[in-house]
C-alpha cells in the first residue's frame, strides 16, 4: 500500500491509502520523492481544468528514484525525472517528432493519475536519469522545459529585443532561456514581486509594471520599434490580444498561454508587420535535455525558484494558501 493525495472534487484534497502500482512490462516503477505544483494543479483544485474527470491524483512535475525496471534499464536507486506527456508514438504529430502535441496525448495528473503518490509506474521511454542535479531541481525541469521550448520554437537570437508578458513560472522560464541565448529581455506583469524576481534572479534588462501607460513604456524602451519576439504567458485573452501590437515589423508572437476563448486581432496590422504567429505547447525531450544541461552548468537559479515546500501529508492544508497572490509562490514542491 502507499499514500496518495486525491482531488476528489473541486476544492477537496484527501490523503488516501491506495495499492502500490504493479510494474507492467516496459514500465519503470518509481519511488516519487518530489512533485512540483503548477498552475494546472491549481486549476484542477479550483474546478477550472476542462480536460479532467474527478477523482484525480494530480502532479506532473515529478522526480524520484528507480525501484524496478526491465533488464538493461536504469538501475534501482537512480534519480530520475519524468516527461509527463504520454504520447502515442504513431499519430501525425509523433511522426514529425512533435510528441508534445500528440493527437492522443495523455498528460499525467490530468488525463490519467499523476505523481502525488509514493509510487508511480511509467513507460520507460518517458523516464530519464537526473544524475548530476538534486531531486528538488529535477522536479522543476518540466515547467522550465515549457519556457525552453517556446524560446527554441521562436529561434531567439543574440541581441534580439524580447518581451515576456506574464511573469509567472512559465514566463520566468521563457525569460531565463531567452537571456541564456543572449537576448535583451523585458518583462511585463501586474505583480511587482514577480517583476522584482525577474530582475534579481533572471537578470532581465527591463521590467514594466502593467498599467494604462504600459504601451507607451514599451514603445519608449524599444525606440518605437517594439520587439523582435513577444511571448505571452498570461493566460488572459485580453492580454493575448493586446500583445499583437507589441510585435516589431518582421517579428514573431508566441502564445504559450492557452485559454478557452477565441483570440482576435487586426488583420491589416498583422499583415503590415508580416507577423509570425506561433503556438507553443508543452515540451519535447530535447527541451528537457536543454534544461538539465543548464542546471548542471549552474545557469538556473533553482534555489530562488523553489519558494515553498510541504510534505504529501500536509498538502491539503498548504495548497489553498499557496494559491493566494500574497503567498508569493514561484514554485512550490511537495516532498514525498
Amino acid at each position: 500500500m502507499m499514500n496518495a493525495v486525491v482531488c476528489t472534487a473541486p476544492g477537496q484534497l484527501t490523503l488516501e491509502r491506495r495499492p502500490r502500482p504493479h510494474r507492467d512490462p516496459g514500465d519503470v516503477l518509481i519511488r516519487i520523492r518530489r512533485v512540483g505544483i503548477c498552475g494546472t494543479d491549481m486549476h484542477i483544485f479550483r474546478g477550472t481544468q476542462p480536460f479532467l474527470a474527478y477523482p484525480r491524483v494530480m502532479g506532473h512535475e515529478l522526480a524520484g528514484e528507480v525501484v524496478e525496471a526491465a533488464d538493461g534499464g536504469l538501475p534501482p536507486g537512480t534519480p530520475v525525472y519524468v516527461m509527463p506527456y504520454m504520447s502515442c508514438g504513431h499519430c501525425a504529430a509523433c511522426r514529425k517528432a512533435k510528441p508534445n502535441c500528440c493527437m492522443n496525448i495523455q498528460v499525467l495528473g490530468v488525463h490519467r493519475d499523476g505523481g502525488l503518490a509514493e509510487y508511480l509506474s511509467v513507460p520507460a521511454g518517458f523516464v530519464r536519469s537526473a544524475l548530476g542535479i538534486s531531486l528538488d531541481e529535477a522536479a522543476m525541469i518540466e515547467f522550465l522545459a515549457i519556457g525552453a521550448h517556446a524560446v527554441r520554437r521562436a529561434d531567439v537570437r543574440p541581441d534580439q529585443q524580447v518581451l515576456v508578458v506574464g511573469a509567472g513560472p512559465i514566463g520566468i522560464a521563457a525569460a531565463l532561456f531567452a537571456k541564456l541565448r543572449g537576448a535583451r529581455v523585458t518583462a511585463v506583469d501586474g505583480r511587482q514581486d514577480r517583476l522584482d524576481f525577474c530582475a534579481d534572479h533572471i537578470g532581465v534588462d527591463h521590467i514594466v509594471a502593467l498599467s494604462d501607460t504600459t504601451p507607451d513604456a514599451l514603445a519608449t524602451l524599444s525606440g518605437g520599434e517594439f520587439f523582435d519576439v513577444v511571448f505571452d504567458a498570461t493566460g488572459n485573452p485580453k492580454a493575448m490580444e493586446a500583445g499583437f501590437a507589441y510585435v516589431a515589423h518582421g517579428g514573431s508572437y508566441v502564445l504559450i498561454s492557452v485559454v478557452g476563448a477565441d483570440i482576435t486581432f487586426s488583420d491589416p496590422e498583422f499583415h503590415k508587420r508580416e507577423t509570425t504567429l506561433l503556438a507553443s505547447r508543452n515540451a519535447t525531450p530535447e527541451d528537457f535535455e536543454i534544461v538539465v544541461a543548464a542546471m548542471r552548468a549552474g545557469q538556473v537559479p533553482t534555489k530562488a525558484l523553489n519558494t515553498h515546500q510541504a510534505t504529501l501529508a500536509d498538502l491539503a492544508q498548504a495548497l489553498p494558501g499557496w494559491m493566494e497572490p500574497q503567498a508569493g509562490v514561484i514554485k512550490a514542491i511537495v516532498r514525498c
